[in-house]
């Protein structure tokens, strides 16, 4: 009994290591590798993409702010942009939408 279990740990711990053995060749494979790199961007863009969707929103923020204290400390009231109110962010004070219905005007034609 105790030769059919050693026999058994032995087949499990050869099957294990030699599946880890072919997944690590497959990994070295010119395919792998490029598996592994492509994946490697991809983690990167997306980390990027949010970094800069953070860096935009802490813009946003900290520009609220600052006009805030002007006009408190000046009295001077900001002009609204038109069709944008005060704490849309991005979509406000710096969009444009006349720039965007002539390119809704070109795409229709």
């Amino acid at each position: 009994m105790r030769r059919l279990f050693w026999l058994s740990v032995g087949v499990a711990a050869g099957v294990a290591l030699s599946r880890k053995a072919t997944e690590t060749a497959r990994q070295a494979t010119p395919a792998g590798l490029a598996s592994n790199v492509g994946g490697a961007v991809r983690e990167l863009a997306g980390a990027i993409g949010a970094f800069g969707a953070d860096v935009r929103a802490g813009m946003s923020e900290r520009e609220e702010e600052l006009n805030d204290i002007v006009e408190e400390r000046a009295g001077v009231q900001r002009p609204q942009v038109r069709g944008a109110a005060r704490g849309q962010g991005e979509a406000g004070r710096h969009a444009a939408p006349e720039t965007r219905a002539r390119r809704a005007r070109r795409a229709e034609s």
